[in-house]
């Protein structure tokens, strides 16, 4: 299978040679969109290295080549991205977060009883309800959870499991980091973390590694007490890893009533 190539074929074949200021000439064109020599021309590379990467007989090109095809081929991001990671290549590491898309903000705001936020893989927050910020103060947008997990003493006071989830914490950045360790936004926490927090260190030195996309929250809540609440990780399509973390009170328990009352003291403020 030549996906490279087939990739590189189609998007060639979908523009058109004026939207690349190509004036068409005399005669008909046999080949829908441009020809590869035009391409070939237009990206700064020879015309027979461009045949050797549509036929699949060079599947490593680099990624400045990539970005002139991209460029050419007028991609966007998201398939600029993707035409990166069918030649072998990791993201790149210095990709701003994607923005949160409205529609989930909105979704977000029409849940007045339910937490929930927004974070990227490495758990910065970029949005959340009123109600996930009653059920902690900590969530905030710009806050890392993982460092207020382990350096905040209010968020360890909440957490009733926290030497467990600190555990879990760990082994899911290392499974949401995958192969992009060189990431400056992952070697930043953790070179940080490794610095303020022994736990971290030990834990990163572990190399656990556990996806999880949903997790049993017990937490010590100042004004409701004692909540068990499930927590379930949807990934955002469209989006760098984004995640939409919602939070639940199991139905029947107790905790239904006891996250109705952080809903009833958030409403009367």
């Amino acid at each position: 299978m030549n996906a490279l190539g087939e990739f590189l074929r189609a998007r060639r074949e979908a523009v058109s040679p004026k939207d690349v200021g190509i004036e068409a000439g005399g005669g008909l064109r046999r080949v829908p969109g441009l020809r590869r020599e035009e391409v070939a021309t237009l990206a700064g590379i020879s015309a027979d290295y461009y045949l050797r990467l549509e036929q699949g007989r060079d599947r490593n090109p680099s990624v400045q080549v990539l970005d002139a095809l991209a460029r050419v081929l007028q991609l966007n991001p998201p398939a600029a991205a993707h035409l990166i990671k069918l030649a072998g290549h990791l993201p790149r590491p210095d990709a701003a977060a994607s923005p949160v898309p409205d529609s989930i903000v909105e979704l977000m705001d029409s849940w007045p009883a339910t937490p929930a936020y927004v974070q990227t893989r490495f758990t910065d927050v970029l949005a959340l309800n009123p109600l996930m910020e009653a059920l902690s103060p900590n969530y905030r947008v710009g806050t890392n959870l993982l460092r207020t997990l382990f350096l905040d003493p209010t968020e360890r006071e909440l957490r009733r499991d926290w030497e467990t989830l600190t555990e879990e914490a760990v082994a899911v950045l290392r499974a949401n980091a995958g192969t992009d360790l060189a990431n400056p936004r992952l070697v930043e926490l953790v070179d940080g973390l490794s610095a303020e927090s022994e736990r971290f260190r030990i834990l990163w030195s572990r190399h656990d590694v556990q996806p999880k996309l949903s997790h049993l929250s017990h937490l010590r809540h100042p004004l409701v007490g004692d909540l068990d609440l499930v927590s379930d990780k949807l990934v955002i399509s469209d989006t760098d890893g984004l995640m939409l973390v919602i939070f639940h009170a199991a139905p029947g328990s107790r905790n239904v009533a006891l996250l109705d009352s952080l809903v009833d003291s958030l409403a009367s403020r």
